[in-house]
């Protein structure tokens, strides 16, 4: 894209002042949002009010002013709401809110030139606004962008961007959403974007945004815009483009083991006794056998390999990795309508998400690639994913990994697995004291105790299986409860309670934020579309459902600031600490401060987790959430990253990193940092950290890299043999003495400033070991 660019700080304005200070637009909003609000509260008129004093209007932070303006964008019945930015025609800035009204005011009084401006764009994290000139935007179903002008609320700087001679300039879809209802062309707009949305023509948001690329898919799609009008292109118009040969059946796999969907559906427990399955596009059939031989009724369609088959409707659908092989828009939407169709209870989709290698002799074609092999992939982005399958079904798809959604025919059972997904795991406190009634009734007991270890609380009438036997002997819960208190410790059942309530709070934190963390408009559900068990749960644990989501609703708040998050992860049990950071197993992330859970929870319940991620990375001071896979974490003493995958919270764009292949990959040390006393390796991998400080191998090596980390153990005449430290046997015995000295002397001096914290511990005696 090509365009002029010009900067200047403001020209040819009047300067503002108050009592002679001069203020910028910034400050100049900030005095007079502080005029109306105190107006509002004394009654008084703008005329009478007393002109504020430099350091008030100094007390409106930066990040304060801009807050409220996102606020005010967010919480907007009219413009376009995109997670950085909020755009509305200017014959709609009279519906905004006054503040909104304000800052543009203090904008516009600092521009020239702008009288002719389409759209007005705010910025939602920094103190900019933007003028658009689109100057057919009325008659232009998709009109290109002429000019923009850019203001800076808080310096005064100003950009001009000139595309009016570019050959590729942007372009504006959903006309209707800049727009107020009573606007002349709204429902012409309007007509458009549904009959483009039929078309699936603004699905692939990535390639459509400029002229160029719009126009581009237009062809590919065999149509074109006429008058706000989507019109089917005659088949001889499109004659003359080269369409290859797609051999979809070639992007079948023989598979040996279940599929990743497949799996994640039974390592959830969703498959009951009874339930169907049915894959739409089986290919060679490989679920369906894997399902069947787990008990339950299996079948599968597929146009190559399995055409005569029915059909048929069942529980759990499965269309994974069918969509993505499709190059046809529209058989690709109706393949996905079709297997929803189908669904009674779950529809698993899946599709391939992310390019490893996009030089792989691949070539574009329509909103993907065709293989070498003839077939064709499509390769989405997470989010888009997600927006493709809730746009096309009506749905809100719940991620689960990378590429695979689950989407639920009941919306309350979907929030019932959004919950689950948040519970920790917590065992059944051990009996303390010979309690000769209870030892009696031992086994009556048992499925009481289980059910309060699961849920954090009694159940209430009709919730336990074996509710009768026991209300026959105890006549209610309470009074069998009790009998249960006098053997086991009551502190260690409210810690479960405790348990119970944070992984609720955590659920509800994260179902504050609506269907991702883009929706401007979010919304918990209501307490009656929760399951019955979580109402339950709620009224046990808080009383009511207001409560709770007033308590959820303050660890949001305090996930907004960067100080607690950072105190969090320094004063976390658990992780290895770095600066700004906090790295944990993902075995432990249940085990975390509640607001560390929702910090992860706004990447994973949007984008789902990094396949096999081993460590979570909580960055404190950036809102971003990193995925680490380590394949061998338990078996190598310090394993090579393999992958890793960084999320912006900020937008929830994703950045991949592939190190499988890298020459010299970052390596773990100290690995029982990341973990905690329960790990089963835990004190195989703290005895070999010890080993290394000793010999102060991890203070004076630079050991964040493989080849880095070999040489430093050559240096050091050492060698590991699974977790355990050697002397090499072919070491320079002089230089493996001087090294013995020096680790001995260290030694010491680490038991005289620490008298009595090492002497005598395993870590006192530790050493290298003779090597063989």
């Amino acid at each position: 894209m090509t365009y002029d660019t010009d900067t200047n700080p403001i020209l040819h304005t009047d300067s503002l002042e108050n009592n002679g200070e001069f203020l910028t637009p910034l400050m100049a909003f900030a005095r007079e949002v502080l005029l109306q609000e105190n107006n509002a509260l004394s009654g008084e008129s703008s005329v009478n009010a007393v002109p504020c004093t430099p350091d008030e209007i100094n007390n409106f932070c930066v990040e304060s002013l801009v807050t409220k303006v996102a606020r005010c964008c967010r919480e907007s019945k009219v413009g376009k709401k995109l997670p950085t930015a909020f755009y509305v025609h200017v014959s709609a800035l009279s519906a905004l809110n006054p503040v909104l009204g304000i800052y543009e005011n203090c904008a516009r009084r600092h521009l020239e030139n702008i009288d002719e401006a389409t759209l007005v764009k705010f910025s939602l994290q920094q103190p900019k606004i933007s003028y658009l000139f689109y100057p057919d935007f009325d008659t232009d179903a998709h009109p290109a962008l002429q000019t923009s002008i850019q203001i800076n609320l808080e310096t005064g700087e100003v950009k001009y961007f000139d595309y009016s001679h570019s050959e590729n300039p942007p372009v504006l879809h959903r006309k209707e959403t800049f727009v107020t209802a009573d606007y002349p062309n709204y429902e012409k707009f309007a007509r458009l974007t549904r009959c483009e949305e039929g078309w699936g023509l603004l699905d692939n948001t990535s390639v459509i945004g400029t002229r160029e690329g719009w126009l581009k898919y237009l062809g590919y799609c065999g149509v074109e815009i006429q008058d706000h009008a989507v019109v089917q292109r005659l088949k001889q118009e499109n004659s003359e483009l080269s369409i290859p040969k797609i051999e979809r059946h070639k992007a079948a796999m023989v598979r040996n083991s279940i599929s990743k969907p497949l799996r994640l559906v039974l390592e959830s427990d969703l498959f009951v006794d009874g339930a169907t399955f049915f894959d739409y596009g089986c290919g060679y059939g490989g679920d369906v056998k894997y399902i069947a031989e787990e008990g339950y009724a299996a079948s599968g369609w597929d146009p190559y390999y399995q055409p005569d088959t029915p059909r048929i409707c069942a529980d759990i659908v499965n269309i994974g990795y069918v969509i993505n092989v499709i190059e046809s828009l529209a058989e690709r939407r109706e393949s996905l309508l079709n297997a929803w169709e189908l669904t009674k209870n779950l529809l698993v989709v899946a599709a391939q998400v992310l390019i490893d290698d996009p030089e792989r002799g691949q070539i574009a074609y329509g909103d993907g690639v065709i293989t070498s092999r003839n077939t064709f992939q499509k390769y989405y982005e997470q989010e888009e994913l997600k927006v493709y399958i809730d746009q096309v079904l009506n749905v809100d798809a719940i991620p689960v990994a990378l590429g695979i959604y689950f989407v639920f025919r009941d919306a309350a059972e979907a929030e019932g697995f959004r919950a689950s997904r948040f519970r920790s795991r917590l065992s059944t406190p051990r009996v303390r004291s010979q309690v000769k009634r209870f030892e009696d009734y031992a086994e009556m007991l048992a499925p009481l105790m289980a059910f309060v270890s699961d849920r954090g609380r009694l159940p209430v009438k009709g919730e336990l299986a074996e509710e009768s036997p026991i209300k026959q002997e105890f006549h209610s819960f309470n009074r069998a409860w009790r009998v249960i208190l006098q053997a086991t410790d009551a502190d260690d059942w409210e810690t479960i309670a405790d348990k119970r309530r944070q992984d609720l709070l955590v659920y509800l934190a994260l179902n504050g934020l609506g269907d991702s963390l883009r929706d401007s408009d979010a919304a918990r559900p209501s307490m009656r579309r929760l399951p019955a068990q979580i109402r339950n749960d709620i009224k046990g644990l808080f009383d009511s459902y207001q409560k709770a989501c007033t308590l959820a609703d303050l660890m949001l708040y305090s996930l907004s600031k960067p100080d607690i998050v950072a105190d969090c992860c320094e004063d976390s049990a658990i992780g290895y600490k770095q600066h700004g950071s906090l790295s944990v197993h993902v075995s432990f992330l249940e085990e975390l401060d509640p607001l560390l859970r929702v910090y992860e929870g706004c990447a994973n319940r949007t984008i789902g987790r990094l396949d096999g991620a081993t460590i979570i990375k909580f960055h404190a001071r950036k809102p971003q959430i990193s995925y680490l896979f380590y394949p061998d974490f338990d078996t190598n003493p310090h394993p090579a990253l393999h992958t890793a995958m960084h999320i912006d919270l900020r937008d929830l764009s994703v950045s991949y990193q592939d190190y499988s292949d890298v020459y010299n990959p970052p390596l773990l040390v100290r690995k029982e940092a990341f973990v905690s006393p329960s790990y089963p390796h835990y004190e195989k991998f703290a005895k070999l950290t010890r080993q290394e400080e000793k010999l102060g191998i991890l203070d004076s090596c630079s050991v964040n890299k493989y080849r880095e980390w070999v040489k430093c153990l050559e240096d050091n005449c050492v060698k590991i043999k699974g977790h355990r430290l050697f002397w090499r046997s072919d070491a320079d015995p002089e230089r493996l003495k001087m090294l013995q000295k020096a680790a001995s002397e260290r030694q010491q001096k680490k038991i005289e400033i620490n008298p009595g914290k090492i002497e005598g511990t395993a870590e006192g005696a530790e050493d290298a070991e003779d090597g063989k």
